[in-house]
């Protein structure tokens, strides 16, 4: 089944869409404009049902069926915010606010969701309840969390939920996806390094230099992931911030050790924010210093469940065939708020390939334009198949 036809048609609309968005790009809760076109648009559509401010400027489009019969509720995920990165990919529709860009593509998946619910409101064909998910502060706001602690599955008795996001460097129209970890786990890591500041050049032996004790943490975490994780699992731990003095010759109090880790495991997780407390605290202990460590959890594993994997594989394979889908893809380290609502229903997230063009998260980023139709598509085979009528 390739792309529906009624989409096909709307392939200007869904551009034009995505290209205001883009134009008018909005921070992570902050997405008052693309949430109230989302919200207008979804009424124009004849939704039985708009609900704005979950989540606090999330957008929910309830729509029904021709039947009930089923009693059965997906919900469709599609991520409106921007990224704060200033914008050079000379489109002639770039972002109209100095530093800030959608630089991985929420604009296209808000744009793909609203196609797919202007088809499913129009045509109904599906037995069941539709609803069409929007959110905000997905790019580090943790907007998937507010949402559902905002009652998002419980209100409309969301059954399974599904998401998808583009993918650069997949071929084209291309679907990847897999049972189990698919993005991993996004920690933030600070660790604090206190020392007693002294003279470095006449007096480092009276010191306890912060600054040799931080350079050893850095050191000696790989050996968390070399030496305590087991090699047949993944774990990062990257530490981007070394925060020290600001005199040439004067031995700092204090040092500030700042990174990110990623898992692909839960228990992998909890070993490794362990390990790290650990690691700092006694390397510091043992060159005469102290370290605290401040590990906050952001987005769990965005782990698919089993049955909706292979079920949103087989849509999948519906709009794009066979050979376009890869339901054993390699899982990446890259984290994804769509793992809050993993935790809180059965789902399963998919990539849509881009083609060639550079990676999300650079000034350079070019959203393909190409790929709406099948991202659409597939929202409107995933609620026809799952909640068919007859």
């Amino acid at each position: 089944m390739p792309i529906l036809n009624s989409i096909a048609a709307l392939a200007d609309d869904m551009a034009a869409w995505r290209h205001d968005f883009h134009e008018h790009p909005e921070l992570q809760y902050e997405v008052h404009r693309t949430a109230g076109i989302v919200a207008e648009r979804l009424r124009e559509f004849g939704c039985d049902e708009v609900v704005t401010g979950i989540g606090r400027t999330g957008v929910v489009g309830i729509i029904r069926g021709r039947k009930a019969t089923s009693g059965r509720t997906i919900g469709l995920r599609a991520d409106m915010d921007a990224l704060p990165i200033e914008e050079t990919s000379g489109v002639p529709y770039a972002s109209k606010t100095p530093g800030l860009m959608h630089a991985c593509g929420h604009d296209g998946h808000t744009a793909m969701l609203l196609g797919a619910a202007k088809h499913l409101a129009e045509t109904r064909n599906f037995d069941g309840t539709a609803v069409v998910i929007f959110q905000p502060a997905e790019e580090g706001g943790a907007g998937g969390k507010a949402m559902v602690d905002d009652g998002l599955m419980t209100r409309w008795g969301i059954q399974e939920v599904y998401g998808l996001h583009n993918m650069p460097g997949l071929p084209e129209g291309h679907f990847a996806l897999r049972p189990g970890a698919l993005l991993a786990s996004s920690d933030d890591l600070e660790i604090t390094v206190h020392g007693k500041g002294g003279h470095a050049g006449a007096g480092p032996h009276k010191a306890v230099d912060s600054v040799l004790i931080g350079s050893h943490i850095i050191t000696a975490l790989q050996s968390i992931v070399s030496r305590n994780v087991d090699p047949i699992k993944s774990a990062v731990i990257s530490i981007c911030v070394f925060e020290a003095g600001k005199a040439l010759n004067v031995i700092p109090e204090t040092v500030e050790l700042k990174g990110t880790v990623r898992t692909l495991d839960p228990e992998v997780r909890d070993l490794v924010e362990r390990r790290i407390a650990e690691v700092a605290d006694s390397v510091a202990r043992a060159y005469g210093g102290s370290a605290t460590t401040k590990y906050t959890r952001l987005y769990p594993v965005t782990m698919n469940h089993a049955r909706e994997a292979q079920i949103a594989a087989e849509v999948a394979r519906d709009v794009v065939g066979a050979d376009r889908v890869d339901d054993k893809t390699m899982p990446l380290m890259g984290g994804e708020d769509f793992a809050f609502m993993l935790e809180a229903r059965p789902g399963a997230f998919v990539f849509l390939g881009m083609g060639d063009g550079k990676d999300c998260h650079h000034p350079a980023y070019r959203f393909n334009d190409n790929i709406l139709g099948h991202g659409a598509s597939y929202w409107v085979r995933l609620v026809e198949k799952t909640m068919p009528v007859g």
